[in-house]
């Protein structure tokens, strides 16, 4: 079952279960739409993954099964970010 984080990992920004702004990575490192697509290019700078937009828990779900509140903020090195972008922006997901 999916954590449902609740922040980017790399800007902050709170994405709650509802948010639609919210990305992972299939090991579900958590970042905005921003950060995900214009900062890091579809590249997940953890793993080189690419990124899907999170589906949202439905709400009658959410009591037996809550979002979690654990936060993840561990800014990227941008420089090194953009080198691993670089490196796999173009090439397709399921060939990195």
């Amino acid at each position: 079952m999916l954590e449902i984080r609740p922040n980017c990992e790399h800007c902050n920004i709170d994405l709650p279960n509802t948010s639609t702004e919210a990305m992972i990575c299939s090991f579900e490192c958590t970042y905005c739409k921003t950060c995900a697509i214009e900062v890091f290019e579809n590249v997940c700078p953890s793993c080189s993954g690419n990124f899907v937009e999170r589906p949202i828990r439905p709400q009658r779900e959410v009591d037996r099964n809550p979002a979690s509140i654990k936060r993840i903020y561990k800014p990227k090195d941008l420089e090194k970010a953009k080198i691993n972008s670089d490196m796999f922006k173009n090439i397709s997901p399921e060939n990195r």
